[in-house]
């Protein structure tokens, strides 16, 4: 398993580092966030969601569990933070998203480790003070080998700091 950290100084960061990663995660992927709230999962994914929709709003579908994106090409973003237990993905229909060639974005991934293909995109997002975050990327499989070192060029870039 390969992982790296990046920490971000602002909402807009986390964001640029979704913008990148929906330019490097393969069809059929799923990226299993976990955090506490407010520690940047919905401001990643809205990153993710512009490149995909230009989609501007984006809100944690914690009432509706799934919103979708795009047009060609799709991303999933569910939210299992009311989820009662693990079973109750079934009921939503959850292959059907983590089987196809979009991309599936999963808050509170740790809520239904069971159902976590063993070949995704752990990110585990921190509060570090203010609007800081701390953002650990673990690579079970699913991306290219060189994935560490063009994110830390690419957050580099946008002034995110490793």
């Amino acid at each position: 398993m390969d992982q790296v950290e990046i920490i971000t100084q602002s909402p807009e960061e986390t964001e640029a580092i979704g913008a990148y990663l929906a330019e490097i995660v393969p069809p059929g992927a799923v990226l299993a966030l976990q955090g506490e709230l407010a520690t940047g999962k919905t401001c990643l994914t809205r990153g993710m969601t512009r490149r995909f929709a230009g989609a501007h709003i984006v809100h944690s579908p914690t009432f509706t569990l799934v919103n979708e994106y795009g047009d060609d090409r799709r991303l999933y973003h569910i939210d299992l933070y009311r989820l009662g237990s693990e079973e109750e993905l079934l009921t939503l229909g959850y292959e059907d998203f983590i089987e196809t060639d979009g991309v599936c974005v999963i808050e509170w991934a740790d809520r239904a480790p069971h159902f976590l293909p063993e070949r995704r995109l752990d990110i585990f997002l921190e509060h570090a003070g203010g609007d800081t975050r701390r953002l650990r990327f673990e690579n079970h499989g699913l991306l290219p080998a060189t994935w560490e070192q063009q994110l830390t060029t690419t957050t580099e870039d946008h002034g995110v700091k490793e």
